[in-house]
């Protein structure tokens, strides 16, 4: 697992979203600088916590022109569940076969519990109006994540 850092091109990706829609990153380069949030399954606790700070603070991250985007490999029909019980206010996307988690250098092998398996290794990147990664979120815990975001955010 080899994890894009800062400096590096975003993989222009295109995914279905929660209302099983196209969402291409293209179409954000040279609008918005867009949050990418790599999360492992909708629905569990430490994602719900994730993904609810995200969404109380919509806002604050409009304001700093930023997209927010959330990835897992569950299917759209999970992620509108998901959004639709969490009243999140962004979108979810689909990756089922990992082909963007693996683009970014998020996929790989994780060990919980004594049990080794492959998964989305919880990671955040922040990709600038160029197209490129200008940050990599990678300590933090669930709960603080949307502060994190946002202190850098509110530096640049």
């Amino acid at each position: 697992m080899k994890t894009l850092v800062a400096g590096d091109s975003a993989p222009i990706f295109t995914l279905k979203d929660e209302n099983d829609q196209d969402i291409k990153l293209a179409e954000y380069i040279g609008k918005k600088q867009v949050l990418v949030y790599f999360y492992p399954k909708a629905m569990t606790p430490g994602c719900t916590v994730q993904a609810q700070g995200l969404r109380d603070h919509k806002a604050e991250l409009d304001k700093l022109n930023t997209q927010v985007f959330g990835i897992s490999p569950d299917e759209p029909k999970k992620l509108a569940k998901f959004c639709l019980r969490d009243e999140l206010n962004f979108s979810l996307l689909s990756d089922p076969d990992h082909s963007v988690a693996d683009a970014f250098g998020v996929w790989g092998l994780k060990k919980f519990m004594g049990r080794e398996y492959d998964g989305i290794h919880r990671l955040s990147f922040l990709i600038g109006l160029d197209g490129k990664i200008s940050h990599v979120f990678n300590k933090f815990k669930t709960k603080d994540h949307h502060q994190v975001v946002l202190d850098l955010l509110n530096k640049l």
